[in-house]
């Protein structure tokens, strides 16, 4: 029987074979373009066999698309204090998660997601994640209060807050990453929370 911080261990360099498979693969992306760019140059540049590629990332678009933050998000979301209103609660969870975050990796998530724009099978693939993303903060949201994953308001809450997020994500690239995202991010949330009044 393995003692945690042998699991501990384990996952830390998984993290870190991880993210050396990324970090060479935007490297490469850059230099010669996406689709020039074959899993084996990924692999070879990260030092691992394509067969380790693959267990890591299914495809070349997943080496772009995958990221860790839903987890981060949801544990963040539900350890808030109850006196926090659900969309409160978010806001704190948001700010708690990318502020850390984009303090170590702004610039390559920024370029991460200008190369999913311009491509339009990632921009395909980014969907998928988005609403992954809108499922993972349906449940949470249905945890924190009481209610069923499958309740009319609850899902309209976790639409309106993916919304506002993808929102944040293009004016945050059309600034060039001059606003930090979680500053945005929780602007639109603030708007949210007020309404969403539009003066003429």
């Amino acid at each position: 029987m393995s003692s945690p911080p042998h699991t501990g261990l384990r996952e830390r360099k998984k993290a870190k074979t991880r993210r050396s498979i990324q970090d060479h693969a935007m490297r490469l992306f850059a230099e010669q373009g996406y689709d020039a760019t074959t899993i084996e140059q990924i692999a070879e540049a990260a030092e691992v066999s394509p067969s380790t590629f693959f267990r890591y990332f299914p495809t070349k678009e997943d080496v772009v698309i995958q990221d860790d933050y839903d987890p981060l998000i949801a544990e963040a979301y539900l350890r808030q204090p109850a006196s926090l209103s659900p969309l409160e609660a978010v806001r704190k969870a948001v700010s708690e998660v990318f502020t850390e975050v984009f303090a170590e990796d702004e610039q390559t998530i920024l370029r991460r997601i200008r190369l999913i724009w311009s491509i339009p099978a990632l921009r395909s693939r980014m969907v998928e994640g988005q609403i992954a993303s809108m499922t993972m903060l349906t449940d949470v949201a249905a945890r924190r209060t009481g209610r069923s994953p499958g309740d009319m308001e609850v899902r309209v809450f976790a639409g309106a807050v993916m919304g506002a997020w993808i929102v944040a994500v293009e004016r945050w690239v059309e600034l060039e990453g001059a606003r930090p995202l979680a500053e945005l991010m929780d602007e639109v949330l603030v708007f949210l929370g007020r309404g969403m009044p539009l003066q003429p």
